[in-house]
Formats: structure tokens, C-alpha cells, sequence
């Protein structure tokens, strides 16, 4: 396991149902605990110096190895970086254009992303009440 100093800080949304599957996914594939995650929706939730708590909910941010804070396309590099079978995305990230895209399509998806997370809520109602139906 990584010293906290060495592992890079992932700031996430826990109140967002799109944001929360997003970040389990990530806590599976991290084995080697490289990440630490922070849920930014709960009270308390120590914030880098510079970035609000509003802020952290609207954009993804983290705090890499290094101390800087990323946030947008180049946070979700920082955390693929960190990922075994995601360091592919990261060499594909530094390719010439990569990160104006990537960004340009993370700016595209910020507005629509709390008509998905809705979605994406409604959907993990249904499953849980179909789960206890079953059980039921």
C-alpha cells in the first residue's frame, strides 16, 4: 500500500448516482490503494487550498502525486495514470490534441450530466426495489 503522500486524492460528487458508480468502479480496479477518494457532497470534506466545496461538486478534481490539483479531462488522466489497464488511456491522453479533446468533450458532458445522473438514479431505484422483490 502507498503512503497517503504518495497516493493521488480523487474529489468526487457522492451525491451524484453517476458519480458514485464512476468512483466504485475506479475503488475495484485500484489494487494497488494508489487512489484515495473524497466524497465532496459530505459535510467536513477537506477541500485542496483554492477549490469550494460548489466547485469540487461542478468538476472533477484531483490532487496528484506531485501536490498539483487537476481538474476536467486532466484529473481523469491523473487517475487512469494510476489504474493498471487504464495506463493505456493515459499514454493516449498525451498524444498531440488529446487533452484539447478530452476537454472539450468533458465541457460538453457538464451540462447534461445531471439529466444522466437522474437517469442514472431512477435506474439504481428500480434495480434495488427489483432486488428486494426478489427477496421479498
Amino acid at each position: 500500500m502507498e503512503s497517503e503522500l504518495s497516493r493521488s486524492a480523487v474529489y468526487f460528487d457522492g451525491s451524484c448516482p453517476l458519480c458514485r458508480a464512476e468512483i466504485e468502479y475506479y475503488r475495484g480496479k485500484d489494487h494497488a490503494s494508489a487512489l484515495c477518494f473524497i466524497d465532496v457532497s459530505q459535510m467536513g470534506a477537506v477541500l485542496p487550498d483554492g477549490v469550494t466545496q460548489r466547485c469540487a461538486m461542478e468538476r472533477f478534481h484531483v490532487r496528484a502525486r506531485n501536490g498539483q490539483i487537476l481538474s476536467g479531462a486532466a484529473a481523469f488522466v491523473e487517475v487512469w495514470a494510476r489504474l493498471p489497464g487504464w495506463r493505456w488511456a493515459e499514454r493516449a491522453a498525451a498524444l498531440p490534441g488529446a487533452m484539447t479533446t478530452l476537454e472539450f468533450g468533458y465541457r460538453l458532458f457538464l451540462p447534461v450530466r445531471p439529466f444522466i445522473s437522474r437517469l442514472f438514479g431512477k435506474i439504481e431505484r428500480l434495480r434495488a426495489r427489483a432486488d428486494r422483490t426478489k427477496r421479498g
